[in-house]
């Protein structure tokens, strides 16, 4: 299965989409699934359910940063090589999407309920939302990024 695929069954197991995203490609820099999980559980539903950017691109980012972020806090050169491939990424996506915040990819207008509360994950719930998708195209937009980059 690829990360695509993977970051797809995540989701459809119940995982938010930073987290389908992170996780699937969490191998790559030698972070355990449930640790994943853990750390790009916040992300979701646009930060918080808060529907602000998108948590697949969220994972996305944090995907480049595992890979290629600087560690030293006086490395500018790796500091923008990280936010170029970031920006690729996003620029990727909105393209193909529009946009990189939740609740425009949603179609919610600013002032739409916005509880914590997750919703239920049924039948209708895949339905009506293109989260999904969204997934993956984060999935494949990392895929392509990382083998141009390796």
């Amino acid at each position: 299965m690829n990360e695509k695929e993977r970051a797809v069954e995540l989701f459809h197991q119940g995982f938010n989409c930073s987290q389908s995203v992170f996780v699937a490609f969490s191998h790559r820099f030698g972070i355990d699934e449930d640790t994943a999980k853990k750390i790009s559980a916040g992300l979701g539903g646009g930060v918080g359910r808060m529907r602000e950017v998108c948590g697949a691109v969220s994972g996305a980012a944090m995907v480049i940063g595992s890979l290629c972020a600087a560690t030293d806090g006086e490395d500018a050169d790796s500091k923008q090589r990280n936010y170029e491939l970031v920006r690729e990424f996003a620029d990727r996506f909105t393209k193909r999407n529009g946009t990189v915040i939740c609740r425009e990819l949603l179609g919610l207008n600013e002032n739409a309920e916005n509880s914590a509360e997750p919703e239920k994950r049924t039948a209708e719930y895949y339905k009506k939302r293109p989260c999904a998708e969204l997934v993956a195209d984060a999935a494949e937009f990392l895929a392509q990024i990382i083998a141009e980059n390796e």
